[in-house]
Order: C-alpha cells, then structure tokens, then sequence
C-alpha cells in the first residue's frame, strides 16, 4: 500500500476520532486499539490487487424477503472489487433506486436508465454511468419508470431474457467488465426473472435473524423454476451472513444452521450490524469510501476478495 493510501486511511481514522470525541474523551482504551486495528486490518486486505476471473462473473443478489442488506450488499462488495482493480457493473433494476443512490448515480425520471434497455431495446452500454467516487465502478441506474415495467414487459417478445440480450450485446462489443452484480426488487416478478435469466450464479445475502431460513427456502423453490424451464446453469454461488450481532445466541444459530446446509457457497465473511454502514447511502457513497476503516467496510473487503479468489480459482 503506497504512502498516499496510508495517508487517506489515516485521514479516515482522524475523522473517526473527531466524529466521536465524547467517547475519546473519556478514554477509552478499547475503542483506540478497535481504531487501531481497523486500520492495520484495511492496510493488509488492500495489499493486493483481486484476481480477476478467467471470463466475465454475472451474478444476480436476490432475496424475496426484504430488508436483509441486499442492496447494502451489491454496492459495497461491487466497491471493494473496483477498489482492488477489478471493473464491475451495477445493474439496479429495484424501482425503488436505491443502489444507484448509494453510488452516487443520477436517476431522475429523464435519465437514461435500465428501463429503456428493458423496454425499449436500448444498448446497455448506452445508459451505464461512472462512479465518481470509485474509479472503476459503473452503474446502470434504475428510475421511476421502472415501476411500470413489470406490466408492459407483458405483452412483449421474450420478455424472460431481455436483460440477458442486453448483456450478451454488451459482451459483443467488448464491455471489458470483470464481475457484472444485478440488484433485484425484493419479490419475484419479471425483473427479478430477468435477472435470474441474465445470470449464471445467484448470490444470497441472509439477514442473520428468526425469519431468515423461512426466505431463503421459498428463494430457492424460485430459483430451481427459473433454472429448469429458463437457465440450465443457474445455481447459488455465493452466500453471504449479514447484520451479524455476535452478542446475540440467535445470530449464531442462524449462521450455524446455513453454514451446515450450504457449506460451499456460504463465504467465511460475515457483515456485522454496521452504523457507518448505513448512513454512508445518505451521502451518495457506498461505506467503502465513507468509512473505509470502519467494521462493515472491512467486511464487506473480506467478502469481495472471497469471491473473487473463488472466481478465479474456478470454485462457482
């Protein structure tokens, strides 16, 4: 890690410092060494450049049940990927937005967005906007228009794999994208269809809490249709704990029991309950620029760099 890193990391952590004065104030030995920590931890996992996969990784990060850090989940792990030199894709295909507002992406009703490749035919490339804030990352914005798009998929022609058109198009023309993360609306309608056919893998974020295991088995009831009759190769690649409280009994068991069900596709990483996590959407960042030092970004480190070792090992 160069000087100017180190710079900007320790830039952070003074930040950090300031931002809690109060509590350092009163001498808190334990939060300085956590700091601490935190920094030689971000130090060491930004050490090395990700390994980028032997073709380009399309995974679609799907949960029916809502509020489990699916969205939290795409922007920051795309991050951290572009973060360590890989160049990765956003599609936000949520009406709601709110990936391409944690990116920082414009998505007011005019903007060129996934809705006019879905719909209208569009070239993907044409609506794909940079990251200002991690060189590297690109998002396909989604707009209020998509609310709609759900009945006026409807009436048209392969209305199943229009995404997935769209991506091929792409390929074609060379996009260049190492890993191409598609966020989808918590339900499953065409959208969310149309990621599952778009992709080759699946990438779950479980909230580490009761109702978890009751989501996860309806998804994967979906997933199994969508991948007999539509996507011979979809499959769960990837696994992810979320909003893990190791104070609590219940965040164990939950993640013991999934551990023991899907032992290959759950990542060692877990995503701990994160402040800093959830107010960096509130600037337009993702956490890994917000915060970079802080717990939820080291997570969310750890994660990337797990599957982007699998993917260039071939282990999906």
């Amino acid at each position: 890690m160069d000087d100017g890193a180190v710079t900007a990391v320790s830039g952070v952590v003074s930040r950090e410092t300031e931002s809690q004065g109060h509590a350092f104030s009163m001498g808190s030995i334990e939060d300085e060494q956590a700091v601490a920590e935190n920094v030689r931890r971000r130090i060491q996992l930004t050490g090395r450049p990700f390994p980028k996969p032997v073709q380009s990784r399309v995974l679609t990060v799907a949960n029916q049940k809502g509020g489990v850090g699916k969205t939290t989940t795409t922007v920051n792990v795309a991050a951290a990927m572009a973060q360590s030199g890989l160049k990765v894709l956003v599609i936000d295909l949520d009406p709601q937005g709110n990936a391409s507002t944690a990116l920082g992406i414009d998505h007011h009703a005019e903007v060129p967005s996934i809705y006019d490749v879905l719909v209208d035919g569009e070239p993907l490339l044409d609506v794909v906007q940079p990251c200002t804030t991690v060189e590297g990352l690109f998002c396909a914005p989604a707009t209020i228009d998509l609310a709609g798009a759900e009945i006026e998929l409807v009436s048209l022609v392969a209305r199943e794999s229009r995404l997935q058109k769209a991506i091929v198009a792409a390929d074609e023309t060379g996009h260049e994208f190492d890993y191409i993360l598609i966020d989808c609306p918590p339900s499953l309608g065409l959208l969310t269809v149309n990621a599952m056919v778009a992709a080759s893998e699946v990438f779950i974020p479980i909230q580490c809490e009761y109702y978890a295991l009751e989501g996860l088995s309806q998804l994967l009831k979906n997933i199994e249709l969508v991948r007999a009759h539509l996507n011979p190769p979809l499959h769960v690649s990837t696994i992810l704990l979320t909003m893990y409280d190791g104070r609590t009994r219940l965040s164990a068991q939950v993640a013991d029991e999934v551990r023991e069900h899907f032992p290959e596709q759950v990542l060692r990483t877990t995503v701990p309950r994160s402040v800093r996590v959830s107010e960096a959407p509130s600037f337009g960042e993702t956490v890994m620029t917000y915060d970079p030092t802080s717990s939820g970004a080291l997570a969310y480190l750890e994660a990337a760099g797990e599957i982007a070792d699998r993917g260039a090992a071939g282990n999906i």
